[in-house]
């Protein structure tokens, strides 16, 4: 890359726009934008009687894409176009998030699961790589375990309070019903920007994005109900163990960050541990969502590992 090349990619990373010289375009412009040159569908579909949103683009390997708690399937908005290329993308709203149904019932790890191998025969998906953030990490590894076959390859990005700490379910339980009670601009951009190392990468489209989904009709219900998995009571019974985690076959990725707030290495030095086929990688100067912050260090990853059997340098 050519010096010019790279001061122009830094400052439109780092700029906001209302500052930005005239001569550079940001590198995200919006959640559209990022779709717009990428041939997608964008539906319901019916999982056991839950209606359930489903974004699809691309064709080769089955890649599915699961979201955090409270997010929905534009977490991903700036990779599918990229991964796309490689693999038949599915990213999709987990039951009880984004604009999927909102049954009330607690939403507990094998729930999740459930819905997510409903989604897969719905959408006539045998085995599939799974690729989780946060919560999605933690459903993904479960349904690994408890459902090999289903499963080819598995990424665990940024799972999330592998130990269990009171005080990071805590935080998590209490920044999101804060922001779901009271879906302000100021809230719920304190809830976004709990995710990023780089905070001035949180634009107005996706903080506006996620007012409109923690405003829905019964939404406060739906979180309540996600959130179980923060009481520790609830939470014993799928917490991260060596007992189910030892038993995922599927050639695990680590993907990890420097400023996770959920997590540090130490709790990934513990997957390794737990996990038969795991390997780390750790992406600098990111925080809980990589897949927005580093996207082409986030894609290679995937390409490296999922497609080519490689293990990222």
């Amino acid at each position: 890359m050519s010096e010019l090349a790279s001061e122009s990619s830094t400052q439109s990373r780092t700029l906001p726009d209302h500052i930005m010289p005239d001569h550079i375009m940001p590198d995200h412009i919006s959640i559209w934008g990022e779709l717009a040159n990428v041939d997608h569908e964008l539906r319901h579909v019916d999982v056991g009687g839950v209606s359930t949103r489903v974004l699809r683009a691309g064709s080769g390997p089955d890649l599915v894409l699961l979201h955090g708690t409270g997010g929905h399937l534009e977490a991903y908005a700036r990779d599918i176009a990229g991964l796309a290329e490689d693999f038949r993308v599915t990213a999709y709203d987990m039951v009880g998030h984004g604009w999927s149904d909102l049954p009330d019932r607690p939403y507990t790890i094998d729930v999740l699961a459930e819905h997510l191998l409903g989604t897969m025969d719905a959408l006539g998906i045998a085995t599939a790589h799974l690729s989780g953030e946060s919560l999605g990490g933690w459903v993904a590894a479960w349904t690994a375990a408890h459902h090999p076959d289903r499963v080819d390859r598995l990424v665990l990005n940024t799972p999330g309070n592998i130990a269990n700490k009171p005080e990071v379910m805590a935080r998590l339980r209490d920044s999101t019903m804060a922001a779901v009670r009271d879906p302000s601009d100021a809230t719920v951009r304190r809830r976004v920007e709990f995710l990023f190392h780089h905070r001035e990468m949180v634009t107005d489209e996706l903080v506006n994005l996620r007012r409109a989904v923690y405003g829905r009709p019964g939404f406060v219900r739906a979180i309540t109900n996600t959130l179980v998995l923060q009481d520790p009571m609830v939470r014993k019974e799928f917490a991260w163990d060596p007992a189910w985690v030892g038993k995922v076959t599927a050639p695990t990725l680590l993907l990890w960050t420097e400023h996770d707030p959920t997590g540090g290495l130490d709790e990934a030095d513990l997957l390794l541990r737990w996990l038969p086929d795991a390997r780390l990688h750790v992406i600098a100067d990111a925080g809980h969502w990589p897949q927005w912050e580093k996207v082409g260090e986030y894609l290679r990853t995937h390409r490296d590992f999922l497609l080519l059997g490689k293990d990222p340098a």
